[in-house]
């Protein structure tokens, strides 16, 4: 065999070798392809149903469509300012932001009663500033409430409408500082969606309440929750009494609706209760009808007028409570003192009556004689019901204008000074039980002090922890009746105490000396009752 032969022979075998080793690994290949597919095919869960997304289709609640139905009528509201070279310790400050340590009101975050509104603008400029809030629609032309906190000291203020990038610009209609509202007008060119106003009357602690709002700017912001009280007395304008609600309300809601479950506005969100600046679960709602009262005439001219008829009574009504019961009155409201040539003091009402009816009907305590009497027109003339000294009468009282009548009323300046004359006091004796030191007054005394009333003891000495400092009796007031009975003397009040037994409820009245503002000279006198219980020693 020549070598070329053999070489053709190996290399046919070689070839054929090679044929052999491909087949083999497609052989082995397709076993192990048939293995891993048959291992796949094993569930491993093999009792698991495999899951399927359904349909798209909109799901809805009662929530949902308040939002789709209130969105359109609720605003955001964006404001800038120049803040004023001086500026007073109750300057209102974003509550979410520390204050600098310049600032003279640097504890303000301290009260837990904090308004607010947002700035979720980011850095600001070195002189200007910027705010944000809420507010809503209710007129189709485009008339907007708020609160006037939101917009009181702005430059320029803009509104945004729901699905709208356009900033409209907003004029002041007018305000009403006593219960922080603002009304405001733009004008989109077409007419406006506007919100339903419901009636505050008819909430009752436990309603759904939904608050709505721009929270640290998010515009449309949704939150739910349930009245959680209502008349809530947490601020000093005598017309303020709040909605409380759990509805997580932050910065930025400020001026934005309360609605109830039917889409109906109850309130306006206002303040907080909180000590981080945040949402801590107590937020405050001013009731719509109070808004729409003052609404109504910001329309109208402008401005909100008030009735009244210049008296004073007790701000606290757990202390008018307790007076009127040791007094023997469920219900009524207390004159402390009246205003000169008032309404009241021209009619002849005087410290001491107990007022019990207006028109004919019962007045159940001081916050609802000011709130029928404020909604009343100045020149109304009314009929009030009263009790002087246990006499039943009525008097015909001709309603002010309340910015009027009290234009130039004393107020309480905190007078202290010394009144006696030197080696004219007489002795002071210790009243029993009640731990506090009384002395009749002399003739020059009272001419010094202008006090003219026919009774009267001066208090010379409170003991500390006594039931007398508890209730509030003060050195250098002037007792002039216990129980509605008038004392002259040590004697008189140690009777009437005397007469009383543990546990009995007691009303002391004193006078204390006011004046006007920056005269020290010309000095008045108004009464106050003190309500208390008979201490068991």
């Amino acid at each position: 065999m020549r070598w070329f032969d053999k070489f053709r022979q190996q290399k046919l075998f070689t070839m054929n070798m090679a044929l052999l080793a491909v087949a083999a690994l497609v052989l082995v290949g397709n076993a192990l392809t048939v293995g891993v597919s048959a291992a796949k095919g094993q569930a491993v869960a093999p009792d698991a149903t495999p899951l399927a997304l359904p349909p798209v289709k909109k799901l809805s609640n009662e929530f949902t469509k308040l939002a789709q139905m209130l969105e359109p009528s609720v605003v955001f509201i964006a404001t800038d300012y120049t803040p004023k070279q001086t500026q007073t310790s109750n300057k209102r400050r974003n509550p979410h932001v520390a204050p600098q340590d310049d600032d003279e009101d640097s504890n303000s975050q301290a009260d837990p009663l904090q308004r607010f509104f947002g700035s979720p603008f980011g850095g600001e400029a070195p002189r200007k500033r910027e705010g944000s809030g809420s507010g809503f629609i209710v007129d189709k032309n485009g008339y907007i409430m708020t609160n006037l906190h939101v917009v009181e000291q702005a430059d320029h203020i803009k509104v945004r409408l729901t699905g709208d990038k356009t900033d409209y610009k907003a004029k002041l209609i007018g305000s009403d500082p006593e219960i922080d509202i603002a009304v405001l007008k733009i004008d989109a060119g077409r007419p406006l969606q506007a919100i339903k106003v419901g009636n505050s009357e008819s909430v009752q602690v436990g309603d759904w309440a939904v608050a709505i709002g721009a929270p640290f700017g998010l515009e449309t912001s949704v939150t739910a929750g349930i009245v959680s009280a209502t008349g809530r007395d947490i601020s000093p304008q005598q017309f303020q009494r709040f909605i409380q609600t759990d509805a997580a309300i932050n910065p930025g809601n400020s001026g934005g609706p309360l609605v109830n479950i039917n889409g109906d506005v109850i309130g306006i969100n206002t303040m907080i209760a909180t000590s981080s600046g945040g949402y801590q679960g107590i937020g405050f709602a001013l009731p719509v009808n109070t808004a729409v009262r003052s609404y109504n005439q910001i329309i109208q001219s402008g401005k909100v007028s008030r009735g009244s008829i210049g008296i004073k009574f007790p701000r606290n009504q757990t202390s008018m409570e307790m007076t009127l019961k040791a007094l023997g009155f469920k219900n009524g409201v207390i004159i402390e003192s009246v205003t000169t040539n008032g309404p009241a003091q021209k009619a002849g009402l005087k410290g001491e009556d107990v007022l019990l009816s207006l028109n004919g009907h019962p007045i159940k305590d001081g916050d609802d004689l000011v709130s029928r009497v404020s909604e009343m027109p100045a020149g109304t003339e009314v009929t009030i019901g009263l009790d002087r000294e246990g006499q039943k009468m009525d008097k015909k009282v001709v309603i002010g204008d309340r910015e009027e009548v009290f234009k130039d009323d004393p107020q309480l300046a905190g007078l202290r000074r010394e009144m006696t004359e030197p080696g004219a006091e007489k002795p002071s004796m210790t009243t029993p039980r009640f731990g506090f030191g009384v002395r009749s007054l002399t003739p020059a005394e009272r001419k010094e002090m202008k006090y003219d009333f026919p009774s009267g003891v001066m208090v010379t000495t409170v003991e500390d922890g006594s039931a007398a400092e508890e209730i509030g009796i003060k050195e250098k007031d002037v007792l002039a009746s216990i129980n509605r009975r008038p004392v002259s003397s040590f004697e008189d009040v140690k009777a009437i105490l005397s007469s009383l037994k543990p546990g009995a409820p007691v009303a002391f009245r004193v006078m204390r000396p006011t004046s006007a503002p920056g005269n020290r000279t010309d000095i008045s006198w108004a009464g106050i009752y003190l309500p208390g219980t008979v201490p068991q020693n």
